[in-house]
């Protein structure tokens, strides 16, 4: 079944992926008056669940800041999505079902710190977030995604700045925030996001060994329970701040990085009408 294009109103956008960043793009787009499908993978391996519309691939539908998604089987069910103002949430990681859905414009938020098969013919607009995509060749325009003075900038030429490997530093730790498996296997989370935790407490088990934190603060994210993890994953992060209510809330740097999409997006639709 085609997509019918004549049922919608205003510009369809596909955003690939729908982990926190990329949630943080498409909950401005929502907000601007873009229709926008998000696609993802079949289970999911968002840290920051509580913020990400991927979390639909497991509860069904998540609210994000008044804005609503829903898991979609199908293209029928993302029109009757679209239709009801709602995100819908395709498993779809290859990015085939973009040929059906034929949008203005389309958004790699997947942050994979490399290009997973997104191209300058999906749609007449295409951006990539982060390293891995080079603007004028595989994309459109590229969006700074590193912390800085430059996040969130408008890439025409050239690509973003190369990943360092190291989490942006918090109340001066960096690496010490990160929770990682210590053992490849399932996961069963004894914790939950928001919570207080202490350096050293045991917030998960993959396979019976123990997952622990290394600082205290509160636990802004986790993986979801139920998956399969590998040893050195991250599954998790501290935020030393002990700010609950930024485990609920877009962060600064996905608002950022919004910022900088929104306007990639505008000023490239801009320029086409001009020398249309």
């Amino acid at each position: 079944m085609g997509f019918d294009r004549s049922r919608t109103l205003g510009n369809l956008v596909v955003v690939r992926g729908a982990g926190d960043l990329a949630s943080g793009v498409i909950n401005r787009l929502v907000r601007c008056g873009f229709k926008v499908v998000a696609t993802e993978r079949e289970q999911p391996t968002v840290i920051r669940r509580m913020v990400a519309y991927a979390s639909a691939v497991f509860e069904g539908a998540v609210r994000i800041e008044g804005v609503e998604a829903v898991k979609a089987a199908d293209l029928a069910e993302a029109q009757a999505a679209l239709s009801a103002g709602k995100v819908p949430v395709l498993i779809d990681s290859s990015g085939q079902a973009i040929c059906e859905l034929r949008p203005d414009f389309v958004v790699d938020a997947i942050i994979a710190k490399k290009n997973l098969g997104t191209s300058m013919d999906m749609a007449p607009v295409v951006i990539g977030l982060g390293p891995g995509f080079t603007a004028g060749k595989d994309v459109h325009a590229v969006v700074e995604s590193k912390r800085g003075h430059n996040l969130g900038r408008v890439i025409l030429d050239g690509s973003a700045e190369p990943d360092t490997g190291k989490p942006g530093t918090v109340c001066g730790y960096s690496a010490e925030r990160v929770v990682r498996a210590l053992a490849d296997g399932v996961i069963n989370t004894i914790a939950e996001i928001g919570d207080r935790v202490q350096g050293g407490q045991t917030v998960a088990y993959v396979d019976g060994v123990p997952v622990t934190v290394q600082i205290g603060g509160v636990l802004r994210g986790l993986i979801h329970s139920g998956l399969y993890v590998t040893s050195g994953m991250k599954i998790g992060d501290v935020d030393p701040r002990g700010r609950r209510e930024y485990c609920f809330s877009i962060s600064d740097k996905a608002r950022a990085i919004a910022g900088g999409v929104l306007e990639a997006m505008l000023y490239l639709q801009n320029r086409m009408g001009a020398t249309s």
